[in-house]
């Protein structure tokens, strides 16, 4: 036989008629999901041609389906070593690497492919996919139109490459194969008429013309265009405002706001925005600014607004707006940020007493953001005890409540009102003041008013919650997480205070407590560990890994932290169903946006926290290598016989305690599956296999090398999160153990500027420049230079005393400095010897608590360095340990 008719290798073999209908049936059982009929067809075919290339690979893909993964790699490899020439098996190979979210190795697969077949247009689109997921915009821009070329016939790959010429910058471009498409329609076609996708389409096409500089005219000119076939007015209309406040047509852009007030959307902060920008006719940049408002912020309280300003806007909001929106709670509101004075106060007033009468318990934030301070031509709400202390609207507000209460506890009644009220009111008056309590670090006169509201009504659940916020506060965490258990217990059906108790259970160290609690309100069948990651319960999983931190559990901690990683890879995965997804369903503005939101996903908070935790864990490691030694066998060869003897007794009775836990703790698991295969049974459904975790305390984790795991999150960090304080000052705490000067300078200077005044920067300035003068020179004499010049910049031209000299006299001058500071100035004194012990210690003492800053840790960590300044700081630690008391009565209990 020769090579030509062999139907087992090369390109263009063709199976007999038999065995290729054979083949077929195990594609489309492969698209049915059918993996085991799949196999079963292609076995048939390779008993009689068992090195056919295009089945050995089909069959491999099968397998891979169903988690035979080494045995699937081994067969398609095989099946391709056969078939090289073949577009199916390069298309299968790459299908395999995708299913392992390997996308570089099937991108090159599937261009191998292309080689063979390049008008193949299945792996174009699955080539088209894993580019956009690569972010490979180019190429992805190429793919679809190749693609478009092939079959221009279709819809979608229209909008494909729209939207990849949109990705890669070519806004003309993306526009121009918009209208080329929508030519090729004839009239009256339903793209052209009134519909979603019809609406969809022209919005995105509006937001693509209105992101080319300078093209608002021409943008808002196209909305009118296409008003007739907008199905989303409520879009439509705040794109044409934002246009028209860009263009200063700011009557116009008023007129449009109306339009979407009387469409229904008076409570939304954002549209009152627009309108306050219009009435005021606020320049480009701050209506910009006033668009990314969120929550109940608007212009009033993002900017100091002048007296003719704040008349403009009362004249419409009191008179223009009472009108079309007279019950709006929104308006109310907006109102009260614009008086001033005792008309202000009445506005509060009335607004107080409307709330409290309703019991509303979000009345005290609501009131909190009233707090606000001018800082560097802008609003930022107070949040330190002494600004909100030192600030008139609390002091105002702290008067009306103090008057509500006096008169509702002596006549039942507000003062200068008749109505009784009924007894519930006086319960969310004392509710309001136990948070300004809080809110100005009040924490013993708080927690008295709230045991005053429980004894007036001993099941509202709210007063736990606040009660214990205020104790875990006042230092009093145990206490707290046991106060907010005892309002569980009297509502268990909600799930909010439920997930408050077990956060608190896990900030007291009582992990156990806290699994308990939450697995109220997961799956009662299986391991409930295991839900809560199913369930991608981030929140939960750190505060379990700080909690593990805290106790020492280092592989547990770092476990779960890596579990919050898993989950943002899996966030970052789960985009890849929307490519094919938002384009059929012509959301393309929607996907725009996720995609933007895809790329910025490493920056997000929690992501932060876990990559945060996991270096803190390492960096402890590192430091602290003895903490791996301690699992270790020790070495008996330099021990004598009775130390020995002692060492082996040692060491088998933490073996016997590990195992007597790790027994509990399987036999535990194996009841709660039991159960929840039972569960199963009853129901009728099939139990669902239990994960089985080879790894739960996390030891495999402590074997990696500490600093190179550091150096790869922190990486992530910097790329991802370079505005956050905490990502340069890891990367200082990184660069300096790895020996990287340079790097460590440079980590200084971006958190410097980012704030300049924290003490954490302060301290890692100081152990720069005391480990600096300890460092021999860098070898390469420019980079020498630079270090020399650039740490003098950092002092201010100054030498390391003076420059703590300098510091400290600006905190003694400054009684409100931050205690964090005080404690990072007297540390520095006492380790550069400069000034006297003593002078270190008063730094602190002397304003007592009446600094910002002043929390219960950061209290304790006061007298811990007290503690470490000897016995020449003993009579300051004695005062400032009084003063603790009186401030944070259950922080030692």
């Amino acid at each position: 036989m020769s090579a030509n008719d062999n139907p087992q290798t090369g390109q263009g073999r063709f199976l007999p008629k038999k065995e290729a209908d054979l083949f077929k049936a195990v594609v489309k059982f492969y698209e049915g999901k059918q993996y085991k009929k799949g196999l079963k067809a292609s076995d048939g075919i390779l008993k009689k041609f068992p090195n056919h290339g295009e089945t050995l690979c089909m069959k491999g893909l099968l397998l891979n389906c169903t988690d035979k993964k080494e045995e699937a790699h081994a067969l398609v490899k095989k099946g391709l070593m056969f078939d090289m020439r073949s577009h199916v098996c390069w298309h299968v190979y790459g299908l395999l690497y995708r299913s392992d979210r390997d996308y570089n190795e099937a991108i090159k697969a599937y261009k191998q492919a292309l080689r063979i077949d390049p008008e193949n247009l299945q792996i174009l689109r699955d080539l088209s996919m894993l580019q956009i997921q690569m972010r490979d915009l180019d190429g992805f821009a190429v793919t679809r139109h190749t693609i478009l070329t092939l079959k221009p016939n279709n819809k979608m790959n229209w909008l494909a490459f729209s939207l990849g010429k949109h990705l890669c910058g070519d806004l003309t471009g993306a526009i121009s194969v918009v209208d080329s498409y929508l030519g090729t329609m004839s009239e009256g076609s339903p793209e052209l008429r009134r519909g979603f996708e019809s609406s969809e389409l022209a919005m995105y096409r509006n937001t693509v013309m209105a992101e080319i500089p300078d093209n608002y005219e021409a943008a808002l000119k196209h909305l009118d265009d296409c008003k007739d076939v907008i199905v989303d007015v409520s879009g439509w209309l705040r794109a044409r405002g934002l246009y028209q406040l860009k263009l200063g047509s700011y009557a116009d852009a008023k007129d449009t706001y109306m339009a979407t007030f009387k469409r229904g959307e008076t409570e939304d902060y954002r549209v009152h925005s627009g309108y306050m920008c219009a009435l005021l006719k606020l320049d480009t940049e701050t209506c910009e600014q006033a668009r990314k408002l969120r929550g109940t912020n608007t212009v009033a309280t993002m900017i100091p607004l002048t007296s003719d300003q704040k008349a403009v806007l009362l004249e419409a909001y009191v008179g223009g707006l009472e009108s079309e929106m007279p019950r709006s709670p929104t308006r109310r509101r907006i109102i009260i940020t614009l008086l001033e004075g005792d008309k202000q106060k009445e506005a509060v007033d009335e607004y107080c007493r409307r709330n409290l009468t309703k019991g509303v318990p979000s009345l005290g934030p609501d009131l909190s953001a009233l707090f606000l301070i001018e800082k560097e031509g802008k609003y930022v709400k107070a949040e330190d005890p002494v600004d909100v202390k030192m600030h008139p609207v609390y002091r105002m507000i702290e008067e009306l409540v103090n008057d509500y209460i006096t008169s509702l506890t002596t006549t039942s009644s507000f003062p200068g009102a008749d109505e009784e009220e009924s007894p519930s009111t006086i319960l969310w008056t004392w509710y309001l003041r136990a948070l300004l309590h809080e809110r100005c670090g009040e924490y013993p006169d708080a927690i008295a008013v709230a045991d005053k509201c429980l004894e007036h009504t001993p099941t509202a659940v709210d007063v736990y919650e606040l009660k214990a916020r205020v104790l875990k506060a006042a230092g009093g965490i145990d206490a707290a997480a046991e106060c907010i258990d005892v309002g569980r217990d009297l509502d268990k059906q909600d799930r909010y205070i439920n997930n408050q108790t077990t956060k608190y259970m896990l900030q007291a160290n009582r992990e156990d407590v806290a699994l308990e609690r939450i697995s109220l309100f997961t799956r009662h069948e299986g391991n409930p560990e295991q839900n809560l990651f199913d369930m991608q319960c981030t929140w939960y999983e750190l505060e379990l890994a700080d909690c593990m931190a805290r106790k020492g559990n280092w592989g547990k901690s770092l476990k779960k932290y890596m579990a919050v990683e898993k989950h943002f890879d899996d966030f970052h995965e789960d985009q890849f169903d929307f490519h094919s997804y938002c384009i059929r369903k012509v959301t393309l503005r929607a996907y725009v946006d996720i995609l933007r939101y895809e790329d910025n996903l490493w920056g997000e908070e929690f992501y932060g926290r876990a990559a945060e935790g996991i270096i803190r864990c390492y960096l402890h490691l590192y430091d602290n290598p003895d903490i791996l030694k301690e699992e270790e066998e020790p070495d008996y060869a330099s021990m004598t016989a009775a130390q020995r003897k002692k060492a082996k007794a040692i060491v088998r009775k933490k073996k016997k305690a590990l195992e007597k836990k790790n027994a509990a703790e399987e036999e535990k698991n194996e009841a709660k599956d039991a159960n929840g295969e039972e569960g199963d049974t009853k129901k009728g459904n099939n139990a669902t296999p239990a994960v089985v975790d080879e790894d739960p305390n996390g030891d495999a984790l402590l074997k990696f090398n500490p600093l190179d795991q550091c150096k790869k999150y922190v990486m992530m960090l910097v790329k991802n999160a370079p505005h956050r304080l905490s990502t340069w000052l890891l990367q200082f705490d990184i660069a300096i153990r790895r020996g990287k000067t340079v790097m460590a300078l440079q980590a200084l200077y971006k958190a410097k500027s980012i704030d300049a005044d924290n003490s954490e920067i302060f301290t890692r300035t100081v152990a720069f420049m005391e480990k600096l003068v300890k460092m021999e020179k860098h070898g390469n004499v420019h980079v020498s230079e630079v270090i020399s010049s650039e740490s003098a910049n950092l002092l201010g031209g100054k030498n390391l005393s003076e420059f703590i000299s300098s510091e400290a006299a600006k905190a003694k001058a400054d009684p409100l400095t931050a205690l964090s500071m005080k404690i990072a100035i007297a540390n520095a004194m006492v380790s550069s010897k400069t000034g006297t012990v003593a002078d270190a210690a008063s730094l602190i003492v002397d304003c007592g608590l009446d600094g910002r800053g002043v929390t219960a840790e950061i209290c304790q960590a006061a007298l811990k360095c007290l503690d470490t300044f000897g016995t020449e700081a003993v009579s300051a630690k004695e005062t400032w340990a009084k003063n603790m008391e009186v401030r944070f009565p259950l922080l030692n209990k």
